[in-house]
């Protein structure tokens, strides 16, 4: 059997910067509505998630008011 070796990973690096380097442009046309769609995408993003955690929140803030309450409920007891 014939094994070969197979390329460093530096020259595979090189190899990927290369292609990069030389690759042709797109002649692709984005319009500014384009942008406008993206910009509204991510602030929907922090929409939905800042509604989550308003959504939640007092479902957090529960859990640690009820370990406060327990502490504080034995504290009373132990006296």
């Amino acid at each position: 059997m014939n094994k070969q070796k197979l390329p460093s990973k530096p020259s595979l690096l090189l190899f990927a910067a290369v292609l990069l380097a030389v690759s042709p442009s797109a002649m692709a046309y984005l319009d500014p509505s384009t942008g406008s769609m993206v910009v509204s995408a991510i602030v929907g993003i922090f929409a939905s998630i800042a509604l989550a955690l308003k959504t939640y929140w007092y479902k957090i803030k529960g859990l640690f008011r009820r370990e406060e309450k327990e502490e504080t409920v034995e504290q009373d007891g132990s006296e």
